[in-house]
C-alpha cells in the first residue's frame, strides 16, 4: 500500500516567526513516521519558511515572478526546511531522501501542473521515503509561481494511485462554527461558512484550499491533528474524512 502524508507547515514550524522550526512538534511527527509500514511519501508545507518570503515578493499560486533573487529566496527557505525534516527522519532510521519540486515540475501557461511521477515511483520502489515540499515551479508567461504542498498531495496521490491520503494540520479536523470536528465532507458548499483563511501568512489557501484540493482526489482523505498522526499511520481514520473516492 502507498500512503501520501502531508505535514502542514503550521505543524512543523512556528508559523508567525520567520524561519523557525517547531522542534517539539517536528520531533513528535518524526517519531510517528518511524512506525509507518506502508510505502510512504511525505510532503511538508512552507510554514514560516516559504510563506513569508513568498508574501514579501508578492508571489502566489497565480501571481508569478521573473526575479531570480525572489526565486532563490523562496526556494532556498523551503530547501532549508526540507533539509531539517529529512535530517530528523534520518536520525530515526527512516530512509528519507529530499526531492525538490522546483527541479522536477513546471506549469503551462494556463496553470496546468506537469509533474512526472517516475522519480517518486522509482524512489519508492528502491525503498526510499521521498520527502517533498511546497515550492516554486516555473510557469510559462509568469516566471515562477507557488506550488503548494496541498496541490502536490493531489498530484502525487493521483499519479501514484495512493491507497491512503492524510493531511496533518494543527487542528483535530475541519471544524464547524461551534468548534466541533466535522466528521465528513463530500461537497465544499456544505461547509463553506465554516471555512476561512488560516491565522498566519499563507499564500496557498488555508483550510478552504485544503478541502477543495482534497475533494479532487479519487480516494477519501483524512484531515487530522498532530496527536492523531500515529493513529493515521497505523491505519486509522481520525479527524475529518474528505471525499468518498467516487
Amino acid at each position: 500500500m502507498t500512503t501520501v502524508l502531508k505535514l502542514g507547515g503550521s505543524v512543523v514550524t512556528v508559523k508567525d516567526e520567520p524561519e523557525t522550526v517547531d522542534d517539539e512538534r517536528l520531533a513528535a511527527a518524526a517519531d510517528a513516521v518511524v512506525a509507518a509500514e506502508d510505502d510512504l511519501v511525505v510532503i511538508h508545507g512552507g510554514g514560516s519558511f516559504g510563506h513569508h518570503h513568498a508574501a514579501e515578493h508578492g508571489v502566489s499560486t497565480t501571481d508569478g515572478t521573473h526575479d531570480a533573487g525572489a526565486v532563490q529566496a523562496i526556494h532556498g527557505a523551503m530547501a532549508r526546511l526540507n533539509a531539517r525534516i529529512v535530517a530528523e527522519l534520518t536520525e530515526r532510521g527512516v530512509p528519507a531522501v529530499p526531492i525538490h519540486p522546483f527541479s522536477a515540475g513546471a506549469r503551462t501557461g494556463d496553470g496546468t501542473l506537469k509533474f512526472p511521477p517516475e522519480q517518486i515511483r522509482t524512489a519508492l520502489g528502491e525503498g526510499f521515503v521521498p520527502v517533498l515540499h511546497g515550492d516554486l515551479v516555473v510557469q510559462a508567461g509568469e516566471g515562477a509561481t507557488v506550488l503548494s504542498g496541498d496541490e502536490l498531495v493531489v498530484e502525487l496521490a493521483s499519479a501514484l494511485g495512493a491507497d491512503r491520503i492524510g493531511v496533518c494540520s494543527t487542528v483535530p479536523g475541519v471544524l464547524d462554527g461551534d468548534g466541533a470536528v466535522i466528521e465528513r465532507i463530500d461537497d465544499i458548499r456544505d461547509v463553506a461558512d465554516a471555512l476561512g483563511a488560516s491565522d498566519a501568512t499563507d499564500v496557498s489557501g488555508g483550510m478552504a484550499g485544503k478541502v477543495r484540493t482534497l475533494l479532487a482526489l479519487s480516494a477519501p482523505a483524512q484531515i487530522f491533528g498532530p496527536d492523531a498522526l500515529a493513529e493515521f499511520l497505523a491505519g486509522g481514520t481520525p479527524g475529518t474524512t474528505v471525499g468518498d473516492g467516487g
